[in-house]
């Protein structure tokens, strides 16, 4: 009989590409390719020696292997199968005969059967893939240390044998996929695949000798969901240098990655423009100012009330423009890399906040409350003032006529997180608008003054407190008022 030569295409025409076979046959030694009715359109060199002589040769039915499944002892065994065959889509671990020579002896073999992506008038090809029944069950390798560290990793981790087959997992895959570890090895790794479009990426990774090899696949979980993970392959040696097999570290995908990745893309253009908008804005905001100042003082003795009035709308008007340029140009650089978190004492900030705000807080005969020894918060001290900034200023514009005015400031450390609450006795905020207040350009009520603020100081504090991992949320007072809170997670 003369053997496919495993460097070579198949001749089938059927058959997919030879590239294909060839990862098949250098990853698994005893594999064929059949199509729905059992005939053999492809198999390896390993196959052939090991049946040495028996009738098993391309173009002829596979009567030995799968799907017919003569060799199995009772027949309800073989409907059960075929049924498996059906609903599955693969068959794992399934033990026959395989005839040997002209002698009619025979070795026991474990046979996994897998759909192949190509199909021939709507039937799928399948890829048969056995080993010896006595190979099975070998010593997991030692890899990265004793087996309580894998199992202890975040990634779920499979050692592959030279054969293909699954020696060893970790914890973690039972976590990703629902597969307990022992019910995976001696499986080959190919089965675990949801999408038979996948197998050459698979079969081109566990060929890798040399670097890490990375793609994605779709794995089927115990449930029979397909999965998406990223995988990493990284070929082992043993003490001799020679290929031993490959260690896998699987970790799941999202299947809106993609969206998520042009939604960034997107955010960050969106940032980059407000930045430079802002910017490019300032110049001829400035020269708005300065043109007013010098027609007040040089042609304000010329006009009359009317007129100054307009000047001073202008003014206003620019002044506002200004803080909401200030403002956004804030809301753009945080988060940036030039940030540097660290443990900050909030008692001098709130300090340093107190003596530039005194003249306001006088003039509203409103009672600022410090912490007397707050806990050091992980935090950017520029963006640790800003969020104390604009919620003490929030509250303090948003006061209102009140018989005791108030703004409390309190730093309280929790398990894994400071929590920072700014309360006061102002008018409150509406239960509809809790969440709106932070969003961005939203000032909802006019501060005591008649002045709207730019409606960008609570979005600065909501995207300070999310960029170091925490969150922000306000709730009403008893008795009149709100309490903002924000959460900074410790180091």
């Amino acid at each position: 009989m003369k053997p496919q030569q495993d460097n070579e295409p198949a001749t089938i025409d059927r058959i997919p590409s030879g590239t294909l076979l060839q990862g098949l046959a250098r990853v698994y030694d005893l594999v064929l390719v059949t199509d729905f009715d059992g005939k053999v359109l492809w198999v390896s060199n390993g196959l052939v020696e090991l049946a040495d002589g028996a009738d098993f040769e391309v173009g002829v039915d596979a009567q030995t292997i799968l799907p017919q499944l003569p060799k199995l002892p009772r027949p309800d065994q073989v409907f059960s199968l075929r049924s498996r065959l059906r609903n599955q889509g693969h068959l794992a671990n399934i033990r026959v005969d395989l005839p040997v020579g002209a002698s009619g002896d025979s070795v026991p073999v474990e046979v996994n059967m897998l759909p192949m992506a190509t199909q021939v008038e709507d039937r799928p090809l399948f890829v048969v893939i056995a080993r010896r029944a006595s190979d099975s069950r070998q010593t997991a390798p030692d890899i990265d240390g004793p087996s309580t560290l894998l199992d202890d990793a975040p990634d779920a981790i499979l050692a592959i044998d030279t054969n293909g087959f699954v020696v060893s997992a970790n914890a973690a895959v039972d976590r990703l996929l629902g597969h307990k570890p022992q019910d995976i090895i001696d499986t080959p790794v190919a089965a675990l695949l949801s999408n038979a479009a996948d197998l050459d990426r698979l079969v081109a990774s566990l060929g890798a000798a040399g670097d890490v090899a990375d793609c994605e696949l779709c794995l089927v979980s115990s449930e029979g969901r397909g999965v998406d993970v990223a995988v990493s392959a990284r070929a082992r040696n043993d003490a001799d240098g020679k290929f031993a097999g490959t260690v896998l570290s699987l970790r799941a995908v999202s299947a809106n990655q993609p969206l998520l990745s042009e939604l960034q893309r997107k955010n960050a253009e969106l940032e980059h423009c407000v930045h430079a908008l802002a910017h490019d804005l300032r110049s001829p905001l400035v020269a708005l100012l300065g043109f007013s100042r010098l027609l007040r003082q040089d042609y304000g003795a010329q006009l009359d009330d009317t007129g100054l009035h307009f000047i001073d709308r202008i003014e206003q008007a620019g002044r506002t423009m200004e803080d909401l340029i200030h403002d956004l140009l804030e809301l753009s650089r945080i988060g940036q890399s030039g940030e540097r978190k660290s443990l900050v004492d909030p008692k001098t900030v709130l300090n340093q906040l107190y003596a530039e705000l005194k003249p306001r807080l006088d003039a509203g005969q409103i009672r600022l409350l410090l912490p007397s020894d707050p806990p050091l918060v992980y935090c950017d001290r520029t963006r640790l003032y800003q969020v104390f900034s604009n919620l003490i200023g929030n509250a303090i514009d948003h006061m209102g006529p009140c018989d005791d005015p108030f703004v409390q400031v309190s730093v309280a450390d929790q398990s894994d997180h400071h929590h920072i609450t700014v309360s006061d006795s102002g008018r409150g905020v509406a239960d509809d608008d809790h969440k709106r207040v932070f969003d961005v350009f939203q000032s909802l009520n006019p501060a005591s003054d008649g002045r709207r603020g730019s409606g960008i100081g609570l979005a600065i504090v909501r995207k300070v407190a999310e960029t170091h991992g925490g969150r922000v949320w306000v709730e009403n007072r008893t008795g009149g008022g709100a309490v903002f809170h924000v959460t900074l997670p410790h180091r």
